[in-house]
């Protein structure tokens, strides 16, 4: 990996949520709410679609559907990615946002989970993008948001492109769908972070890594 520094400060950072801007896998929490046997598949399925080895769209339905989070537990997902977040990610979206920098997160969590993340990382909800999930009037599970291409292994680089954000673009996450981002061209730099979880593969694509938030505020944004 290279270890100059960017060239010009990035205009757009995407960042992943799940292991990257706090320090749970989403879906693996909510499994953990279920017997140890579907806690333990599911965790391992996730850990596979992270990793590379197994295509997202192969286990994401199938995830879910043996999960079947509850409105409420959705919900209390949201409060425990606030208790997860990453050391310094707040000071170094902060000052991402202060540079003129646009901070996004695209992440295959749910939604409704990721909304007070942003809000309290100070990112609007219209740069949010996760995946919807549908609730019955009891608030049991229905379905997700099916059509969704964060659903799928290229879907956030497919997202990315599409959103037509200003240049220079850097990715930052910890799984082979972050990297995706880069490896199709939607984003021009892709940072692997390790602060959580270390994917051989993803880190051997990525143009650079970093283990923490505040390492990354100073690869992005270098003080004098």
């Amino acid at each position: 990996m290279p270890e100059s520094r960017l060239p010009l400060p990035p205009k757009s950072v995407v960042f992943d949520a799940d292991s990257t801007l706090v320090g749970i896998e989403g879906i693996d929490w909510l499994a953990e709410l279920r017997t140890p046997d579907v806690a333990e598949r599911i965790a391992e399925l996730t850990a596979e679609a992270m990793a590379g080895t197994r295509p997202l769209e192969e286990v994401y339905g199938a995830r879910l559907a043996a999960v079947s989070p509850t409105r409420d537990e959705v919900d209390a997902l949201g409060v425990a990615y606030l208790a997860a977040l990453a050391a310094g990610a707040e000071r170094c979206v902060a000052a991402l946002r202060a540079a003129g920098c646009r901070p996004l997160i695209v992440s295959g969590g749910l939604r409704p989970a990721l909304l007070p993340l942003a809000e309290k990382l100070g990112i609007a909800a219209a740069d949010v993008h996760g995946v919807g999930i549908l609730f019955d009037a009891d608030g049991a599970y229905v379905d997700f948001e099916r059509e969704s291409p964060l659903t799928t292994q290229h879907g956030k680089a497919a997202l990315v492109a599409g959103l037509g954000l200003p240049r220079t673009i850097v990715a930052v996450g910890d799984g082979s769908t972050d990297l995706a981002i880069r490896t199709s061209g939607a984003a021009d730099l892709f940072v692997a972070f390790t602060g959580f979880a270390r994917r051989d593969a993803v880190v051997r694509g990525a143009d650079l890594e970093v283990d923490s938030f505040d390492a990354l505020h100073d690869l992005l944004l270098p003080r004098p």
